[in-house]
């Protein structure tokens, strides 16, 4: 990753970021331009991480938002299922983009609609087992691609990425309850 980053970012040396924090320091020097170092290279690297995920996704014939949900209802454990509302708890999607991708996992039979048990009026979605079958696939194949990604840093460095960033993270979310 870091040799393709490289590749993709750095001419003479400077990678574009700095290059643009360069050009505002001379354009506008009584701006602090520092933050950009941090939030641009985040914007950045989110974009490329997002496209190297994405890759694993397509070879399962799933999108990102597919994926979203056939882990979710992985992780609740058996039975499989969710109601739609939990799901796009759980996926930080709207209800109505929850509805859509239900709609195509549906149509692809990797899970299914019920009625609650509980609630005559609520539904339940579950994982069928060719969805299982395939997410569990998807998901070791997503979890060797994410150490890829993360192997262009020492285990210390990913450490203390996470614990900033799970510091950064939860402030800013903080701030929106």
């Amino acid at each position: 990753m870091a040799e393709s980053l490289d590749l993709l970012d750095r001419v003479d040396g400077v990678d574009r970021v700095a290059r643009i924090q360069q050009e505002w320091a001379r354009e506008r020097p009584e701006v602090d331009v520092r933050p950009q170092g941090v939030i641009g290279r985040l914007h950045r690297l989110g974009a490329y991480l997002t496209e190297e995920l994405c890759v694993v996704y397509r070879k399962y014939g799933l999108g990102e938002g597919d994926f979203d949900v056939l882990a979710a209802l992985r992780r609740a454990g058996a039975p499989y299922e969710r109601a739609p509302g939990e799901l796009a708890e759980h996926t930080m999607v709207t209800t109505g983009a929850m509805t859509k991708r239900v709609d195509r996992l549906e149509h692809a039979g990797l899970v299914s609609r019920r009625v609650s048990e509980s609630d005559g009026r609520g539904r339940v979605v579950a994982l069928t087992p060719a969805g299982r079958a395939l997410i569990d696939r998807a998901f070791s194949e997503h979890m060797a691609n994410e150490r890829r990604l993360l192997d262009a840093l020492t285990e210390d460095e990913a450490d203390q990425l996470e614990s900033l960033l799970t510091k950064w993270l939860a402030v800013t979310e903080g701030r929106r309850d």
